[in-house]
C-alpha cells in the first residue's frame, strides 16, 4: 500500500538523505472503516507514540494538530476526500492521478486558492535527485534539441487471475485501469522532460492520439498507448525552421497490465525511458516510478574514448528508503516559505496532464460512473 510506504518514509531520520532544513511528524491517521484499523496502521508503520487514530475522515480533519493531509485513497475518491480537507482548512498533498478528470482538478485548485491553502499532486518521482539531475542536464543544453521521448510503465500479470472483477486496478467504480494508475508515470516522464524543462511562458499543451484496449470483464483500460505532440520542446530549433525559435517533439507513453516493461524482473531490458536529442540519448532504467540509474550516450561524432569505443556516462542515484520523503520535503518547504503551489509540480501542469488523460479516455471510449466524475460536493461514494 502506498500510504504505509509514505508514512514509513516520513518517520525516517532526514539526515539519511542529507536533509536538515525540514522534518516531519505524523500527528494523526484515519481509516474509513474503524479507529482500530487506524491504530494498527500506526503500529505497523512504527509511528512514535502520540499520533491520533480516527475511524472517520470527518473526525480526522477536525484535528487541530494536523497541518497538512496526505490523501492516498483510490482515484475515484480523491476529489471528495481532498475537498473535505480543504473545506476544513487543511493543506493537502493528494496522490496521483490527482482526480478522475480535469474539471475536478480545476475545482480543487479554485478551492485551495480561495482558502489560501497549499495543494499539490503527489507525483513522488518528480522530486527524486535522479529526476532533478536529468531535467538539469536537458535544461543545460547537454542533450541538444530534444525531439523524442519514449516511456513504458507496464506490469505483466494474468489479469483475470490477479485482479478478477473487483480489484481496484480494474474496478471502474474506483476509476481503475492502467491509465490513471500506471500510465500517469509514463506521462510524468514526458512532461518533466519535454514540458517542465521549458521556461513557463514557452510551455504549451500537447495534442494526443491514443489507442485503448478495454479489459473484457469490466471495461477498464488494460492497454493504453499514447503519442503526444508537444509544439515546443527543449533545445534549439533546426536551421531553417519558420519561426526559428522552437521545434516540436513527440512523446510516446505506453502502459499495459498484461506485458511488462521489465519482463524478467532483473532489468535485462534496461531502459524504461529514452530521451533522444541531437547530441545523444539519456536512458533511464526502470521502473519508471522509482528509477535509480541513468546514462548519457553521446551521438556519433560527439565524443569517443581514445580506444574508439562509444562514450557513455553512467549515473547511480541510490534511494535511502522508498523515496516518498522527497515530495514531503517539498511540501514542508512550501509551507515554511508561505507558498501555496510547488514549482516542481505546479497546478497548471497537473491540469494539462489531466486534460491529456481525459482526451485519451474520450478517444478510447472509457467512461467512469457519473458519480465519481461529478463536481458535486459532498457526495457519498
Amino acid at each position: 500500500m502506498i500510504a504505509d510506504q509514505f508514512v514509513k518514509d516520513l518517520v525516517l531520520d532526514p539526515s539519511t538523505r542529507d536533509v536538515s532544513d525540514v522534518k516531519h511528524e505524523v500527528k494523526a491517521v484515519a481509516s474509513s472503516s474503524s479507529a482500530d484499523r487506524a491504530k494498527k496502521f500506526l503500529e505497523e508503520c512504527k509511528v512514535p507514540e502520540g499520533a491520533a487514530a480516527y475511524g472517520s475522515y470527518e473526525e480526522f480533519v477536525k484535528d487541530k494538530n494536523v497541518d497538512i493531509v496526505y490523501v492516498a485513497t483510490p482515484h475515484s475518491h480523491h476529489y471528495q476526500n481532498t475537498m473535505l480537507c480543504l473545506e476544513a482548512g487543511k493543506h493537502v498533498l493528494c496522490e496521483k492521478a490527482f482526480t478522475t478528470n480535469a474539471a475536478q482538478t480545476k475545482r480543487l485548485i479554485e478551492t485551495a486558492k480561495a482558502k489560501n491553502l497549499f495543494l499539490m499532486e503527489a507525483v513522488w518521482t518528480r522530486f527524486f535527485p535522479l529526476s532533478i539531475q536529468v531535467r538539469k542536464f536537458i535544461e543545460d543544453g547537454n542533450l541538444g534539441a530534444v525531439h523524442r521521448v519514449i516511456v513504458d510503465n507496464s506490469f505483466g500479470d494474468n489479469v483475470e487471475k490477479k485482479y478478477g472483477t473487483t480489484h481496484r486496478m480494474i474496478n471502474m467504480d474506483l476509476a481503475g485501469g492502467c491509465l490513471l494508475d500506471l500510465g500517469i508515470y509514463s506521462l510524468t516522464w514526458l512532461f518533466q522532460t519535454l514540458y517542465h524543462t521549458l521556461p513557463p511562458p514557452a510551455r504549451k499543451p500537447p495534442t494526443v492520439v491514443s489507442a485503448v484496449t478495454p479489459y473484457h470483464a469490466t471495461g477498464a483500460d488494460e492497454m493504453t498507448s499514447m503519442i503526444l505532440t508537444f509544439p515546443s520542446a527543449p533545445g534549439p530549433a533546426p536551421a531553417g525552421t519558420p519561426d526559428g525559435s522552437s521545434h516540436p517533439a513527440h512523446g510516446i507513453a505506453l502502459t499495459n497490465l498484461r506485458v511488462a516493461s521489465d519482463p524478467d524482473g532483473f532489468n535485462t531490458c534496461r531502459p524504461a525511458i529514452r530521451i533522444q536529442g541531437t547530441l545523444g540519448e539519456i536512458q533511464v532504467d526502470g521502473p519508471a516510478f522509482r528509477p535509480t540509474t541513468w546514462r548519457f550516450i553521446k551521438a556519433k561524432g560527439q565524443g569517443m574514448k581514445g580506444t574508439g569505443e562509444p562514450e557513455v556516462e553512467e549515473h547511480k542515484c541510490e534511494i535511502p528508503g522508498q523515496g516518498m520523503f522527497w515530495e514531503a520535503d517539498e511540501c514542508g518547504r512550501c509551507l515554511r516559505d508561505g507558498r501555496l503551489e510547488s514549482e516542481g509540480m505546479g497546478w497548471g501542469e497537473s491540469v494539462v496532464i489531466m486534460e491529456v488523460m481525459d482526451e485519451v479516455r474520450r478517444q478510447g471510449g472509457v467512461r467512469y460512473p457519473e458519480r465519481i466524475e461529478s463536481l458535486e460536493y459532498p457526495l457519498a461514494l
